[in-house]
Parts: C-alpha cells; structure tokens; sequence
C-alpha cells in the first residue's frame, strides 16, 4: 500500500480524490473493496472526516486483464528534466488505459521509452496529472516523481496551471464572450454532457482570432466543457460530431491545446507551446502565426470578462 498524511481537515473520499487526481467514484470503489485505510484500520466510509496528520493508506486497483498493445506511434517531448515532461500528445491516441481501450496508450508508450515516473495514481495513470480526449492534441505534463505529481495536483485545482486551447468554429465568434454555465451528465444521452441546472460551475473564456481560428480559456476542468459551452451559444468545432452536425469531411476533433503554463517545483514559470500538427495547419492556411504563438495577450486583454 502506498501512503499519504493529511494536511487539513476534510472528507477522506474528497482528500484523496485532490491528492490523487481522479473522480470521487473512483476513491468510492476502493474504500468498498476495502483497499483504503486510516491509521491502520480499513475504512468503510468515504466521508469519514480527517484530521491533520491522520496516515491514509490505499492501493489502486489492478485491471482485471492485462492487456499488451503494441505502441506503433511516436510523441514529440517539448520539455524534460528530472522532475516532469512535457509531450505535444498527436490526435487519436488515448491517454491511460482503460476496460474499453483497445490500442496503446499515452502510459504504453511512456512505459516502453522506460521512463521513471509518479504512481501516485496507480499504474493504469501512471504519472499523469491530467488528460485530454483521444481525438485532442496537444500539450501534457507528465510527473516523474509522487512530489512533483502532487505539487502540479494543486496547481491544477487552483487553476494556477492551465491551457490555451486552439480550435476552428464552425461559424466564427464575433466577439470574446465568457461563458459561465452549470455542466452535468446529459440525462438523455449518457455518453453526452450539457448544461445543466444545479450541474457542477463551469466557466469558459472564448476568443476569436481570425475567421473560425478561435482560443478558449478554462477556469474550470469539467469534462467536455469547451464543446458543451459552444453548443450552448449554437456554435461548435470542425470535426465534432457529438456535439455538432453529425455529417462531417473533418477527420477529428479540430481541438489542439496549444500553450501550456505552470510552476515548476523549482519555482520557475513555464510556458510551453504545441506546435500544431498537419492536419490542423493545413485548415489554417493563410493565418499569421504570430496571432496564435503568444495566446496568453489575448486572455490578458479578456480576462475581465470572467471576473
């Protein structure tokens, strides 16, 4: 079992879905299956209360079947050191595993490069912060140690570290506009989201750039959230098909996370861009880049709409 010392007071179900990165349902399983403790004894409860100090104990499930995938891709690394990386993660790759993934995965790869890394969040996510869709690209950190795992778990949360996202509209904004919608799961359609009354916040910064070329903020990290707010102004990205016209000659998503910013460990500010890959530069002919190599001046310039 691997451990962990609370560091405030709050619910042990809560406290470790933060620490670990994953859903509280996830938390839930374990402390059913008995694979959670508290200063030794095994806990039944997740909303048993903590106190600063308390030892928690939990050991991640293992999948039920092991499945090798052969790892047939390659991924750019952006940045690398001792403690994170940083991948440009190409369209159509999943990132962690999972019972309904057939093919390799971001954790494939990085276990075959034979990288040492975090498993702080099990071995199916092992060393990975946070994710993106399958059919995204873009920029990811990855940890390489439980210090630098948690660390970057906090800033994620405070929204201290974020990205800008590029995507192309299929009809251009008119102007910046920020979006503050409530996000749950689609009662009609499970495998949707949608804004929802009484759903989890949300917020979301859009900013047109040329034509349907458009950057977006997250203030928050709700899953589908750019897609879900589009559809909620009637607007939605080239290639999406859950959310938009169901007909499309758009191979993907056309959804690319393109500058990534944080604090390092040792202090320092990063801001790290994705290039685009091709089949995203090819819908972008004609556009300066010098309109999408520093996004962040736009949100300096827009942020007061989210205020």
């Amino acid at each position: 079992m691997q451990k962990i010392k609370a560091d405030k007071e709050d619910r042990l179900d809560k406290f470790l879905s933060e620490k670990l990165n994953v859903p509280r349902n996830q938390i839930q399983d374990l402390i059913k299956k008995n694979l959670v403790k508290v200063n030794t004894k095994i806990v039944k409860k997740g909303g048993i209360k903590l106190k600063i100090g308390d030892i928690i104990e939990y050991k991640t499930k293992t999948p039920e079947i092991k499945k090798e995938f052969k790892v047939n891709f390659e991924i750019p690394i952006l940045y690398e050191d001792e403690d994170l990386i940083v991948i440009n993660k190409p369209p159509g790759i999943v990132v962690h595993p999972a019972p309904s993934v057939k093919e390799a995965t971001v954790v494939d790869w990085l276990k075959e490069k034979g990288f040492n890394l975090s498993n702080i969040a099990g071995e199916e996510r092992y060393g990975i912060v946070h994710r993106i869709d399958k059919e995204t690209s873009g920029a990811l950190v990855i940890a390489k140690n439980n210090k630098t795992h948690e660390f970057l778990s906090k800033q994620l949360k405070d929204k201290s570290m974020g990205r800008y996202y590029l995507f192309l509209l299929n009809h251009p904004l008119k102007e910046a506009i920020c979006v503050n919608k409530p996000i749950a799961r689609n009662p009609k359609n499970r495998i949707k989201m949608a804004v929802i009354k009484g759903g989890r916040e949300a917020k979301t910064l859009f900013v047109p750039i040329e034509k349907n070329l458009t950057a977006a903020k997250l203030f928050t990290g709700r899953t589908h959230q750019i897609r879900v707010h589009l559809n909620s102004i009637g607007r939605y990205i080239l290639g999406d098909t859950t959310y938009g016209k169901k007909e499309q000659n758009i191979p993907r998503v056309m959804l690319h996370a393109r500058e990534l910013y944080l604090t390092h460990p040792n202090g320092k500010k990063l801001s790290i861009i994705a290039p685009l890959f091709d089949d995203f530069k090819t819908l972008i002919k004609g556009i300066d880049n010098e309109k999408i190599n520093n996004l962040s001046r736009y949100f300096d310039i827009y942020n007061r709409l989210c205020d």
